[in-house]
């Protein structure tokens, strides 16, 4: 299994890039999101990845955090979501975006994206909702650096891999540990950050214990 490429970016395409890695070009497939953020030709890159295995194919897909690397591979699991499918849900919610629709529930988001009818998205919410919690707190992980040695003659170049939110992490693990079940306590920090995105981690806390505290 390859789990991660770091070279130097050589061109893109429409749907897919080719990084260079000491002389062998490894060819990704990347959603609209992540390509819309990937650095200019002849920079270095580093990509999470994930192998797809065919019978007559072999093709590898691309993201930028281990959280969207991970919603991709459950997202693969449920019925009628494909690798295509997959790609065009993560490029028009993006990993924090997924998190949130499942977490509340959300099919209409999931459906917004290209090829993912209303019925597709209804399925992706109730296989996957019990996922979102265990997906969200992987974004507290840390930051990887890979350092890249792009040509013998020249110097190392050290590339740093974004992660996801840690602040929605922190909040969530937060929430665990003053007994909020992990189902209520992802939605709650979802709606917390949909409303406040920039939102740090004391302040989702306090929103999405409003959130949680008894009506009436």
């Amino acid at each position: 299994m390859i789990g991660k490429i770091a070279g130097r970016l050589e061109y893109r395409s429409n749907d897919h890039v080719l990084i260079d890695v000491r002389g062998v070009g490894y060819v990704i497939y990347v959603s609209d999101r992540v390509m819309a953020g990937l650095p200019g030709n002849g920079e270095a890159l580093a990509l999470y990845t994930d192998l797809l295995v065919r019978e007559d194919n072999l093709q590898l897909f691309g993201f930028t955090t281990l959280v969207e690397k991970e919603w991709h591979r459950l997202l693969m699991s449920v019925q009628g979501i494909g690798a295509k499918a997959s790609m065009a849900i993560l490029g028009t919610l993006g990993a924090d975006g997924v998190s949130r629709a499942i977490a509340l529930g959300d099919a209409p988001a999931v459906a917004r994206a290209k090829g993912v009818g209303p019925k597709t998205a209804q399925r992706v919410i109730i296989e996957l909702k019990d996922k979102a919690p265990g997906v969200m707190a992987m974004g507290a992980g840390p930051a990887v650096d890979e350092v890249i040695e792009t040509e013998a003659s020249e110097p190392v170049r050290r590339v740093a891999t974004p992660r996801s939110n840690p602040a929605q992490a922190e909040a969530l693990s937060a929430l665990g540990n003053l007994g909020y079940a992990p189902g209520d306590a992802a939605g709650a920090v979802a709606e917390a950050a949909g409303t406040d995105p920039d939102a740090d981690t004391p302040a989702l806390i306090r929103a999405a214990l409003k959130l949680l505290a008894p009506k009436g």
